[in-house]
């Protein structure tokens, strides 16, 4: 049952997802929009290309996806709401999330396209500067709270959400977030205006409708994983705590899709340098504080 309340929740998540998409880059807010985008894709054709890698071709948007979703297991949504309450929890967050990475690589390769390839190892450059960024801030939100377990850092955030304990950790892990879900202005992987699509120019039909799912998908487990490592989960005052969790997710979710769209899209060479020089630098600095802070203050 859990684990048809979390597909379900995912699919309205990634449904909401698509309506907001819609409404930042067009003006126009339809709900029923991603029901026709959808019937659209599954009515064309699914076109192959020439000389596919068919097994990286076919397997790469389902691995998007199945990525998304397994992240999301171990992400509550309330005290009872989660699929599998991992004592590695945290560490399999990132865990799944490094499949991101393959699935790209996988769509760039097998169409054996040159948009798509360049789209793809864009992304490998963005990871090389962004990965480490992942793993530290939520370091340190384990730190806070002595356990890996998403349940624990949850309750670890009862009297201060972690947003305040750690502002630079959050700082640092969202702007993360979105460049794994290459949103503007880190959306070089797809850039549709130059590369046509790039690791999405050679899919059509049914593999094309997996993808964007996928990423869709990937969008709202990203914004999830926020609430509950930085804003206190499904924690607040009369609201059920399912309530809660939906809001906060809603509110990071429309955060990341607005606030990159001011921005000009970033090169991955400027990215490596930014994240390298000042962005390992700040999330050791941060990890320092809150080690700090917890032989101060112990809760």
């Amino acid at each position: 049952m859990t684990t048809v309340l979390l597909l379900v929740s995912l699919a309205l998540g990634a449904w909401m997802v698509a309506v907001i998409e819609e409404w930042t880059t067009s003006g126009r807010f339809r709900l029923a929009a991603p029901l026709f985008a959808g019937i659209a894709l599954l009515g064309r054709e699914s076109i192959l290309a020439r000389k596919p890698d068919r097994l990286f071709f076919e397997v790469a948007p389902v691995l998007l996806l199945l990525s998304a979703v397994l992240a999301a297991a171990v992400i509550p949504l309330t005290p009872n709401l989660v699929v599998a309450n991992l004592a590695t929890g945290a560490l399999f967050v990132n865990a799944a999330l490094v499949y991101v990475l393959v699935a790209l690589l996988m769509a760039g390769w097998g169409p054996d396209g040159a948009y798509a390839m360049v789209g793809g190892w864009r992304f490998l450059g963005q990871l090389i500067g962004y990965a480490m960024l992942v793993v530290m801030p939520i370091t340190a939100v384990v730190m806070r709270a002595e356990s890996l377990f998403t349940t624990d850092i949850v309750m670890s955030q009862a009297e201060v959400w972690n947003i305040i304990y750690q502002p630079l950790g959050f700082v640092l892990f969202f702007i993360a977030a979105m460049a794994l879900a290459f949103l503007p202005p880190f959306d070089l992987p797809i850039a549709k205006g130059e590369l046509a699509g790039g690791v999405e120019a050679e899919y059509s039909g049914v593999r094309l409708a997996v993808f964007r799912l996928g990423r869709l998908a990937l969008i709202i487990t990203l914004a999830a994983a926020t609430v509950v490592f930085y804003l206190g989960g499904w924690q607040g005052p009369i609201l059920p705590p399912w309530a809660w969790s939906a809001l906060k997710i809603f509110g990071v979710t429309i955060i990341m899709l607005l606030s990159g769209r001011m921005m000009p899209r970033i090169r991955e060479a400027h990215m490596l340098a930014w994240f390298w020089k000042l962005g390992i630098p700040l999330a050791l600095l941060n990890i320092f504080i809150v080690g700090v802070l917890v032989l101060v203050l112990p809760s």
